[in-house]
């Protein structure tokens, strides 16, 4: 599958908003109606989504990207998601590809925390080369650990 990934534009709203309601991460964190919607306005309008596309410009998942989000000095990945239909397909790792061919020009090291309900995940950053520093117990929800994980451009080199 051909992807390209682009900076995010408002008129993918709609598209990664139904990636995240319909996922475990959706579920878990966005029940309420609305609230994912109202949290990717505000990544759209500060220009830290980017978006996956197929040939013939369909969405098929996203990445949302906080520069100083962690430690008020490093890129955070506050949200990657892949619509259902196409997980395990790649899309991840592209969307992971470009978030380091970006931001590593500026910084030397990427942050996320995967949930521990997502192992999968979580196994996939590690393979590409995601460190775990540690968990987070009832970070983001009660009963939910996260779990913080960094990979280093050195690492890379």
């Amino acid at each position: 599958m051909d992807i390209t990934v682009v900076e995010g534009h408002i008129s993918y709203l709609d598209c990664c908003e139904d990636i995240v309601v319909n996922s475990e991460l959706g579920k878990r964190y966005f029940s309420e109606k609305g609230s994912a919607r109202k949290s990717l306005e505000e990544g759209f309008r500060r220009g830290e989504i980017y978006v996956a596309l197929d040939m013939d410009n369909n969405c098929k998942g996203f990445v949302w990207v906080i520069l100083n989000g962690i430690f008020h000095s490093f890129p955070y990945i506050h949200i990657i998601a892949v619509k259902s239909e196409n997980r395990s397909q790649g899309i991840g790792k592209i969307l992971l590809k470009y978030v380091e061919d970006v931001y590593y020009k500026n910084s030397s090291k990427l942050f996320l925390v995967v949930a521990d309900f997502n192992p999968d995940a979580k196994r996939l950053y590690e393979r590409i080369g995601y460190s775990v520093i540690g968990d987070i117990p009832n970070l983001y929800r009660n009963g939910i650990t996260e779990c913080l994980m960094m990979k280093s451009k050195e690492k890379d080199l």
